[in-house]
């Protein structure tokens, strides 16, 4: 009963946490919305300024990173629609959710560990922690590489199929909810993709696999990383690639991890035979 009362309190303040922070990421849906159609407003205004014609890279990422100014345009640079009456709302609804998910989670995180702690040994606490900082920190790496180059490609991408004639003129007008629903799909991609390392340490730490099977079966994991790529991406070759090379980085990363740790354990346990002797 004593757990499940303290489990009770700690469920309690992070229901607490994420209805504050619901209602605040509600309040500014508005200012956070417009923050993320940034990298739409920067392709539509870096294709308009070059009547279609191929934009350097560079460019796309520093107007949407602000390091470069929005180019001029005859017209509004990012039109988006809504075609029914709540939809705006549903959307700013739904915003404000993934927002309160990552403003609540410091507390999350805590009452998580707060609960937790007490079970562990010292040694269960030393490799518990870090991973409790490295997982929300890889998950917003995935998230800037998302916004800041991800998707001013895959808008540039999405302007360059519209079909234009004297007589048809096919241009792109994305809706709000599929828009967010694409930001939203892109970002838990990569961020789930890049907590990689997290669960390959877990699983040396757990003893389920080791550096030299890693090593291994690198060539099978690369295969694997360009299929899941190809899957979670849109279909172009520039997108794939900007996931796809930081997987196999993280992989190369996961190795080594895994590697200190067996060194450790090594390291450990001739401690012990000594202490034994």
């Amino acid at each position: 009963m004593d757990h499940l009362i303290e489990l009770r309190g700690r469920l309690i303040w992070c229901v607490a946490a994420f209805a504050v922070a619901f209602v605040v990421c509600f309040f500014f849906a508005g200012p956070i919305y417009v923050f993320l159609v940034k990298p739409f407003a920067a392709a539509s205004a870096l294709y308009a300024g070059s009547d279609g014609h191929n934009v350097s890279p560079i460019a796309l990422i520093e107007v949407t990173a602000g390091l470069a100014p929005m180019p001029p345009t005859t017209t509004e640079a990012a039109q988006l629609i809504y075609t029914a009456p709540l939809e705006i709302l549903f959307t700013k609804m739904k915003l404000a959710g993934l927002g309160a998910i990552f403003l609540s989670f410091p507390v999350l995180a805590f009452q998580l560990w707060r609960f937790v702690a007490p079970g562990l040994y010292r040694n269960e606490k030393g490799a518990f922690l870090p991973f409790l900082f490295a997982s929300p920190m890889l998950f917003f790496l995935g998230a800037a590489l998302v916004y800041y180059v991800m998707l001013p490609f895959v808008m540039w991408f999405s302007l360059s199929q519209q079909i234009s004639s004297d007589t048809v003129a096919v241009a792109l007008l994305p809706k709000v909810s599929e828009y967010l629903t694409l930001v939203t799909a892109l970002i838990l991609a990569f961020g789930l993709c890049f907590q990689l390392p997290v669960v390959m340490t877990l699983l040396g730490l757990a003893g389920m696999i080791s550096s030299k099977l890693m090593s291994e079966g690198r060539r099978y994991a690369i295969v694997a990383v360009v299929v899941l790529a190809a899957i979670v991406t849109p279909p172009d070759p520039i997108s794939q690639l900007m996931l796809a090379v930081p997987l196999v980085i993280l992989y190369e990363i996961s190795i080594w991890c895994v590697r200190l740790i067996e060194l450790r354990r090594k390291r450990e346990d001739g401690a012990e035979d000594t202490a034994i002797a």
